[in-house]
């Protein structure tokens, strides 16, 4: 089987977890540069802040790279559908804050591990959701 099959046969997946990466790229970038910039992660409220502040900028990014090239929706009520986005990823941010304060502010976790590790499993659900929820083909 060559590449370029084995691509065609996994192309949405494959799409998934490169713009995955890159999403998280955007959101670690944001999350780092607002910490070592102008929020301080050992103040509960700065931490939250810069989490907020990566996830609207990376929730964003990925509506359009997976409307365009994941998902390849056609869906012409893009409002409608980018709203549909953004609450399943309200969703998945209130797990992300929760996991944060629990690793870092509770157990004392290094916030760079901590957000490592909670990225994972945000994108893992953020998959699940977008597939079977906001870009389901009808």
């Amino acid at each position: 089987m060559s590449i370029k099959s084995l691509y065609n046969k996994h192309k949405e997946v494959i799409n998934y977890l490169i713009f995955g990466v890159l999403t998280t790229a955007v959101s670690l970038g944001v999350y780092y540069g607002c910490t070592h910039t102008f929020l301080n992660p050992e103040h509960p409220g700065e931490l939250q802040a810069a989490n907020v502040i990566s996830w609207i900028v990376s929730v964003t990014f990925a509506y359009i790279v997976n409307r365009k090239y994941v998902f390849q929706s056609k869906n012409k009520n893009i409002l409608a559908e980018a709203a549909g986005f953004f609450g399943a990823r309200l969703v998945t941010l209130g797990i992300d804050m929760g996991m944060m304060f629990v690793f870092v502010t509770a157990m004392g976790m290094d916030d760079r591990i901590a957000k490592i590790i909670v990225q994972i499993i945000i994108i893992a659900s953020n998959y699940v959701i977008s597939k079977f929820l906001i870009f389901r083909k009808k």
